[in-house]
């Protein structure tokens, strides 16, 4: 068996393409910068557009396959911004009808655990998916991924870059957030844990007051990334010790975070649990972990869904989802 699988809920459109063995064999994408500020979703959906048959294009070369070759079309029908969404919807609609292949809709956020599952190997880990617009520290039980904690406001991936465009660094932020904070050292920032949920908005406001008083930017990135970090590992710690779980998976775009891993890894030694973390080339945004789960839905379900059940889903929470596939 073997599935395509388009993400396009925000900067990113990428088309992945698994075999039932779990062997990505085409992961490419294209993903939308801003000129200035954050990201407008109907030009990122532009972008989208154009990009879309380029990208397909490439991974069918890459994969070394026709599409008389894929079994079924996965796609990304929520969570995300809907313009975007949108696009990748009526690609995979209309690869779906041309090809006569079943559709699978995916949640984007189950497809950024799954993936992480398939190459670590974890079987029951309390995740801790940190990106762009989503921060969730989740696990599974009685049937569905529940979230124990989430963040209140705006993802970690979003609070860093929205920081990262205010003092100049452009996009995306985290990378450059990362580098810089390596030679700083630690100044006061506000701690915003409350019950399992996190808040990141005060502290990035905070934290620009301090940019605009002539304190020292490697001295802020440093202490950003301290006390965010700190936040997500305490509440994931919480999750660890109320589900008796003793496995650890990091996962989402800004699990590419070497000092993010460090903490994890360090609370995961203390506790005697095991840390997992996705591959980095899988972190961000992708394809493949659409096909994948896709895959997964696909192989538990026998068959796909109908037009009329292939609207989008901005707004689909994690612990919406029936988990078919285990």
């Amino acid at each position: 068996m073997i599935v395509l699988g388009i993400e396009s809920t925000a900067h990113t459109f990428g088309i992945g393409i698994v075999s039932e063995s779990g062997k990505v064999l085409a992961n490419e994408k294209v993903v939308f910068i801003p000129k200035k500020g954050g990201i407008h979703p109907r030009e990122a959906a532009e972008h989208h557009a154009e990009n879309a048959k380029i990208v397909l294009n490439n991974a069918m070369e890459k994969a070394g396959i026709n599409l008389e070759d894929i079994d079924a079309i996965a796609f990304s029908q929520g969570p995300g911004l809907a313009p975007c969404l949108r696009i990748g919807a009526i690609f995979a609609r209309y690869l779906s009808l041309k090809h006569s292949k079943p559709l699978i809709g995916v949640n984007h956020c189950i497809a950024h655990i799954e993936i992480g599952k398939l190459f670590s190997k974890a079987k029951d880990p309390v995740t801790l998916y940190v990106s762009g617009g989503n921060t969730q520290v989740i696990a599974f039980t009685e049937g569905k991924y529940r979230v124990f904690g989430e963040t209140q406001d705006i993802g970690i991936g979003n609070a860093l870059d929205k920081f990262a465009r205010e003092v100049g660094l452009g996009f995306p932020g985290g990378p450059k957030i990362e580098e810089i904070a390596k030679k700083g050292k630690w100044i006061e920032l506000p701690y915003v844990v409350k019950g399992m949920d996190v808040a990141f908005s005060g502290i990035i406001t905070e934290a620009l007051k301090l940019y605009k008083k002539g304190i020292k930017l490697e001295d802020i990135c440093f202490s950003l990334q301290e006390v965010c970090f700190s936040m997500l590992v305490e509440v994931t710690e919480r999750a660890l010790a109320h589900c008796e779980k003793n496995e650890v998976l990091l996962t989402g775009g800004v699990a590419a975070n070497s000092r993010l891993r460090e903490m994890l890894e360090i609370m995961c030694k203390e506790r005697g649990a095991k840390f997992y973390a996705v591959e980095k080339q899988f972190a961000g945004d992708n394809g493949a972990m659409i096909a994948w789960n896709g895959l997964q839905i696909y192989r538990a379900l026998k068959k796909g869904i109908s037009l009329s059940e292939s609207k989008i889903k901005p707004k689909w929470r994690t612990d919406e989802v029936e988990v078919v596939w285990m």
